[in-house]
């Protein structure tokens, strides 16, 4: 499905003098592509994670970590609207490594919370005189 108009074969420039260097002819390779419009295109957008990092701001924020992810998907979120894809998946996947650090950060402190207060609540209560 070649166009007539644009053969294929190499195509010889012509030469342009500057002053007394003339330039010679150079040779400049055409690629033709074929783009078939039957098939339907399917262009997988890249996750931004603004749910995740919502619920990492509001409940799980330590060292504003919550914060810093929302931000970075809020620009994942904005790089896809513009259709930059590649800067839409560094966003997205920095935002991601924030949310899950934060989780971390978050699922550790919650259960060193409950694991302290049971020593402490035994504590206590073996300490209690009957």
């Amino acid at each position: 499905m070649d166009p007539q108009d644009y053969p294929t074969e190499a195509v010889p420039l012509q030469g342009v003098s500057y002053g007394e260097l003339p330039i010679q002819p150079t040779v400049v390779q055409q690629t033709a592509v074929n783009i078939n419009t039957d098939k339907p295109v399917i262009i997988e957008y890249p996750q931004d994670h603004i749910m995740w990092s919502i619920c990492c701001f509001v409940y799980a924020n330590p060292f504003c970590l919550g914060l810093v992810a929302l931000l970075y998907s809020i620009k994942a979120r904005d790089r896809k609207v513009v259709g930059d894809v590649d800067g839409a998946r560094s966003y997205g996947s920095t935002a991601r490594c924030l949310n899950i650090i934060a989780t971390i950060i978050v699922a550790i402190g919650f259960l060193a919370f409950i694991i302290g207060m049971a020593v402490l609540t035994t504590f206590i209560l073996s300490s209690r005189p009957y």
